[in-house]
Formats: structure tokens, C-alpha cells, sequence
């Protein structure tokens, strides 16, 4: 399957990376960060452009997440418990995800994508919860572009040798996530105290 979607990717181009993407994000066991990485590398070979890569591919992603978030909304979990596994929602995969989903909240939409698993169904689970699409949205497109920029551009600086670092990349992408969410928590600590400090400075004065 793997290699079908490389060669699709290296012989469509654009086209390729946007249907390979939309139905990866649906649920279709399609290696959507290896065809962002191979993207990244073909862009050196001059065979796609950078910024048309990174639109085309964030386009995918986001009809990806859409149409799951409409999945959700409109036919909701019982209806997923019982007909899922034709699209690989199965019943073990929605209880992880769910548990996920009800621990990070909102954010498991930003973050989910770089967890196997939890991305294809992150948006699923927006749609059960009854979020207004302008609520998805806020939280699905920043993460998915981000997403984009990452393995695009690590295809893009590790060129010939992309193939070679996928699954050490693929397998500490949870301890890379854990690490970045903590950043972002200690930075966020970090701005909050500065702006507290700010304010009491000004208080003082006036």
C-alpha cells in the first residue's frame, strides 16, 4: 500500500497529494506523513513547487478533517459503533481516542495529528460533540497547517536520505509531541508571568 501511494505521489504530483491526503485523514491506511516527506523531497528535484505543495497539501487535509467532523455530526456515535469498521473506526480505536478527546480537550484537534490513530478520528469526535464548525475550524486548521510544515519541509532539508529517517522520526513523535507541549506550557507560564509583573509595575506607579 505503502509504495502504490509513493508511486501515485511521484507520478501525479499535486493531484496525488490532495486525494492521498483527504483520504488519509478520513481513515484509509495511507502514510500521510510519508507523502508529505516525499513532497518535501521532490521539491528539491524541482519537480513541485514549495508553496503550492504546502497549499495542496494543507487543502487535502483540511476536506480530510471536514468531512470526518461531518461524519460525526451527522451520524454520530451510535451509528459509528455499528458500521465504523468499514472505514476502520473501530469500537477499541474510538474508546482510545475518546479517552484522549475528554482528557486534552479542544487541543487533542490541534495536537492529534501527530498521533497515529487519534488524528483520523480527533475531528470525528468534534462533530459528536456538537462544536459549531467556526469552533473546529479555530482549532483544526492552525494544527493541520503546522502538520504540513513539518514533514514537508523535513522531506525538503533531508532530501535523499528522507526515507531513512521516517521511522525514527514515526517512532518518537510522542515523546517529540509530549516535548513541545510542555514548551508550549512553560513558555505560556512564562508570558503570563511577564504580563502579571508588567501590570503590578503599573499599578504601583499610578
Amino acid at each position: 500500500m505503502r509504495d502504490t501511494i509513493l508511486h501515485i505521489i511521484a507520478n501525479y504530483g499535486y493531484i496525488g497529494i490532495f486525494v492521498s491526503l483527504i483520504l488519509g485523514i478520513v481513515g484509509l491506511p495511507i502514510p500521510d506523513e510519508t507523502i508529505m516527506m516525499l513532497a518535501g523531497y521532490l521539491i528539491t528535484k524541482e519537480h513541485l513547487n514549495y508553496f503550492l505543495t504546502i497549499l495542496v497539501a494543507f487543502s487535502g487535509s483540511m476536506i480530510g478533517m471536514t468531512v470526518s467532523f461531518i461524519i460525526g455530526k451527522r451520524l454520530g456515535l451510535p451509528f459509528l459503533e455499528k458500521h465504523g469498521a468499514k472505514i476502520r473506526v473501530t469500537p477499541e480505536r474510538l474508546k482510545h481516542v475518546e479517552k484522549f478527546f475528554n482528557r486534552f480537550g479542544k487541543y487533542t484537534v490541534s495536537i492529534g495529528y501527530y498521533i497515529a490513530g487519534v488524528r483520523h478520528f480527533s475531528a470525528i469526535f468534534a462533530g459528536i460533540s456538537n462544536w459549531s464548525y467556526g469552533t473546529f475550524a479555530l482549532y483544526a486548521f492552525p494544527g493541520g497547517l503546522v502538520w504540513v510544515l513539518v514533514f514537508v519541509n523535513l522531506g525538503y532539508f533531508l532530501g535523499e536520505h528522507w526515507h531513512h529517517f521516517y521511522k525514527i522520526i514515526h517512532h518518537y513523535m510522542r515523546i517529540a509531541l509530549f516535548i513541545v507541549i510542555i514548551g508550549a506550557i512553560l513558555w505560556g507560564y512564562f508570558i503570563y508571568k511577564k504580563k502579571k509583573k508588567r501590570l503590578c509595575k503599573v499599578k504601583i506607579k499610578s
